[in-house]
């Protein structure tokens, strides 16, 4: 009987509380603040109240590792970014003089830039911040405040040295341009690759080599540091480590405790086969309501493709559209079969996708502030094609940036009332299907030829562009497709098509310009590959007028003519992309990025920024994390974990330096 009283009256908590956080998502405000061209976003994390105490101690214990990797990321950005953050967080703390002057916001600023992108280059378009404030000013602060911060590392923030983060013109040097920390100063392109070349590997289940290291030269030979307990970054990981064994005794079952001892054993060890056993377990860890993502993983911050950047994202399943949205992945041996790829190119047997609607609860490194809205993974080929991968769709934030903007860029940059009215109605359903599909689907597609190298090895610095853009191909092929509506995901074929097209070419050719400073090429992945697609399907559909530059009342709009010429086209240039991938084609792949990603149309562009200069709404978000707080007894147990958000984004930032300075000032 006293198990059915206790049974009834945590039901009758949970409705309460559950009750509770419905009320506080209808005030709750997800705007938090603007400055300079970055927007500061809140996230709710719901169905966290539904969890059992474990489950919560499960999330909170992952999120902690996650964050005791903070200092990590800042390293691997820039060799100065902890000097330079330390110093500038110590001076906004201790400065008791004027707060009012230009000079301090503009400095305030600064640091939150700092901040957002965990350095001192930009998140997006990698190049330096420039300061509006003087030199003297900042030199002043510092003596004021007692406060150390001198030679190159002073310098380097008022001078044109180390500008780029991450260069990828071939012309400049991949690695002498760019000022990201995966490789020493005096390392050279010719080191990495001559290095990495004579590293052998099994070639059926090739290791992700140099994935958790750093270049560099010990007395004129080339050497790795390698990223693990008692290596580089070893304090930090040691606090990686504690929080992961304390979230193994807490896990929902046996898969999940598996998981993280290889996860632990990894960052003890530093091995990458080690790393790829743990990726194995972690892909088909797909029971439980709670997951999770931690370790040195994407390679986008690196131009040569090899070194990942430290990320952590800890989540929770959205019951309701993980159920809708898994029709998807039970049906990617369907979509595989009607894609247009050659058949040689197409996988005979697609395993292991799982896909599934997650509300995020914590994001550290290189997922935070800034966040991506869909995630797949592994990344290593063969464990994709033996073992499976699973994606999943960040519903909670993407609902933020959804219910945080306005409809006036849209207004200004859409053909007509009819486009305008088809985002209105759909945009939203249309980017989650989109997301979905570019993750399950599109990154899960395709095989590459037998005796083929490694994208990376292949297509080098442009084998990211090249990836996504052949992800976001197989989702806009299958848009418009009737196998959505018949699978339960999509209400409508024909109007979800036309949205995403419509939308996909307007921010391809359009309105992701607003991102770039006047006269720059572009240089992020991401972008390259929107413009591709856009760029390659207009000039392709030309003779038939499939896509056409209109102009009203001097404004240039993008009008399509042919929606279903459109999609014949992205299946076109999708097939192409995929041979490219399979046959390890660099030079194809180099003139496609190169003829339709990097260069802007600069008198479109000027139209562009003009047009756009009347929204005081910044062009970039991020997010400010909810706090994890437990709740302990008199005996220091913990009875409870709260989700409470931020006073504001200097105060959580501030709050992280007081909690997770985990590295020394140079590492």
């Amino acid at each position: 009987m006293a198990s059915i009283l206790f049974a009834c009256q945590e039901k009758q908590e949970k409705s309460e509380a559950i009750q509770k956080t419905t009320a506080q998502k209808a005030k709750f405000k997800y705007l938090s603040e603007e400055f300079a061209d970055i927007k500061i976003l809140r996230y709710q994390v719901p169905g966290f109240e539904q969890l059992s105490l474990k489950q919560k101690k499960y999330v909170y214990y992952l999120s902690q590792a996650g964050l005791a990797g903070r200092d990590i990321m800042y390293d691997q950005n820039y060799r100065y970014n902890l000097k330079i953050r330390r110093a500038l967080e110590g001076v906004y703390k201790k400065f008791e003089g004027d707060k009012t002057s230009d000079n301090w916001r503009n400095f305030e600023t600064y640091l939150k830039r700092i901040w957002f992108a965990n350095g001192i280059h930009h998140h997006y378009s990698n190049d330096k911040f420039i300061p509006e404030f003087p030199k003297e000013y900042l030199t002043s602060l510092l003596k004021e405040t007692g406060t150390a911060l001198e030679g190159e590392a002073l310098e380097v923030i008022f001078s044109e040295k180390d500008g780029k983060k991450v260069n990828l013109n071939p012309e400049k040097g991949l690695i002498k341009g760019s000022a990201i920390n995966f490789y020493a100063p005096d390392i050279i392109e010719a080191d990495v690759d001559k290095y990495y070349e004579q590293l052998k590997v099994d070639k059926n289940q090739p290791i992700e080599k140099g994935l958790n290291s750093r270049l560099v030269k010990e007395n004129g030979q080339v050497v790795e540091k390698v990223y693990k307990s008692g290596g580089l970054y070893g304090a930090s990981i040691d606090q990686i480590i504690y929080w992961l064994e304390k979230a193994k005794e807490v896990t929902e079952n046996e898969t999940q405790a598996k998981g993280l001892e290889l996860l632990i054993k990894y960052y003890q060890t530093g091995d990458l086969k080690v790393w790829d056993d743990y990726n194995i377990v972690w892909a088909k860890s797909t029971e439980g309501d709670i997951d999770y993502i931690n370790g040195f993983i994407e390679v986008y911050n690196d131009p040569k493709g090899y070194k990942g950047s430290y990320e952590s994202v800890v989540q929770i399943k959205d019951f309701e559209m993980s159920q809708k949205m898994a029709a998807l992945a039970n049906n990617a041996q369907w979509f595989e079969d009607n894609s247009p790829l050659e058949p040689a190119h197409k996988k005979k047997n697609v395993v292991g996708i799982s896909y599934k609607t997650v509300n995020v609860a914590s994001e550290a490194g290189d997922s935070s502030p800034s966040t991506p809205i869909g995630i797949n993974l592994p990344n290593n080929n063969w464990i994709r094609e033996q073992h499976g991968s699973k994606s999943v769709s960040l519903g909670n934030i993407i609902h933020a940036y959804n219910n945080a903007g306005s409809s006036g860029r849209l207004k200004e940059f859409a053909y007509d009332e009819d486009e305008i009215k088809h985002e209105e109605e759909y945009g939203q359903l249309t980017d989650k299907l989109h997301t979905a599909l570019h993750e399950v689907i599109g990154h899960a597609s395709g095989q590459i030829d037998q005796g083929v190298g490694t994208p990376k090895e292949t297509l080098k610095n442009y084998a990211s562009t090249l990836e996504e853009a052949r992800a976001d191909l197989v989702g806009l092929y299958y848009l418009p497709d009737a196998k959505l509506v018949e699978i339960g995901i999509s209400p409508d074929a024909k109007a979800v098509g036309k949205t995403a097209f419509d939308g996909y070419i307007r921010n391809g050719l359009i309105t992701q310009l607003i991102r770039l400073n006047l006269g720059d090429d572009i240089e992020e992945a991401h972008m390259r590959n929107r413009q591709l697609v856009a760029a390659w399907a207009m000039e392709k559909g030309a003779s038939e007028n499939v896509i056409e530059l209109v102009k009203v009342n001097g404004k240039s709009y993008f009008k399509i003519n042919d929606y279903d010429k459109l999609r014949t086209l992205f299946g076109d240039l999708l097939r192409e992309i995929q041979r490219i991938k399979s046959e390890g084609d660099f030079e194809a792949g180099k003139k496609l990025v190169e003829s339709y990603g990097v260069k802007v149309n600069q008198e479109l562009h000027k139209e562009v920024l003009q047009r756009n200069s009347q929204f005081k709404s910044a062009p970039y978000s991020g997010f400010i994390n909810p706090v994890l707080a437990p709740v302990v007894d008199v005996d220091g147990n913990i009875t409870d974990i709260e989700v409470q958000q931020p006073e504001s984004f200097s105060a959580q930032m501030l709050g992280y330096a007081e909690d997770y300075t985990t590295l020394p000032m140079e590492n």
